[in-house]
């Protein structure tokens, strides 16, 4: 018998039906940001990384004039690094605590960190994703890095607090393409 419980229950799962089909879908990311051979000036040697941060690009240069082209997210305005560094340090599932600065800028957001000097450990969960890359310039840490991310959907935009974001699989298999002491151009 179809009485009003039932209607409402049935109405209101029916409602419910798009957006819980809605949060089953995996994040899709624009097709322009998925890994691409593409062509690059001649001028950048094979094994270097560009990264052009306004159009959300990292190349890496396979041959003269052929690149691999992943989209990335970057710093947000007043955050981002530019110059030439070299990979220094590689670590898979790194461990990760924000810098003072971070900190400084927004005590709420990194509440666990202040006045302590608590590390998160590696993992799915870990803001810098499944790898990093650590920059340096000259033997000295820059505080920035080329790493994985939780949040798929900041690829393509200026969000982070400087380092640059990948999508796990991508630094992945970037990872194990690039050797310690690459050169990272970031114009």
């Amino acid at each position: 018998m179809f009485n009003r419980r039932s209607f409402l229950a049935t109405s209101l799962a029916a409602l419910a039906a798009p957006a819980i089909a809605q949060e089953a879908q995996p994040f899709l990311i624009p097709p322009q940001f998925q890994p691409q051979y593409v062509s690059i000036k001649k001028e950048f040697l094979p094994g270097q990384l560009l990264i052009l941060p306004r159009s959300h690009f990292l190349y890496f240069v396979t041959e003269p004039g052929k690149a691999i082209r992943y989209g990335v997210g970057v710093g947000r305005a007043g955050l981002e690094f530019t110059g030439t560094a070299t990979i220094d340090v590689k670590k898979e599932w790194p461990t990760w605590r924000p810098t003072q600065e971070m900190i400084e800028r927004d005590p709420l957001s990194y509440s666990k960190f202040v006045d302590n000097d608590y590390v998160m450990p590696g993992g799915p969960g870990n803001p810098l994703g499944a790898r990093a890359l650590y920059l340096f310039q000259n033997g000295r840490d820059t505080f920035f890095r080329i790493h994985g991310t939780t949040e798929p959907q900041s690829i393509g935009h200026s969000v982070s607090n400087g380092c640059i974001r990948m999508l796990n699989e991508h630094v992945i298999d970037l990872y194990e393409r690039v050797p310690i002491g690459t050169i990272v151009t970031v114009l």
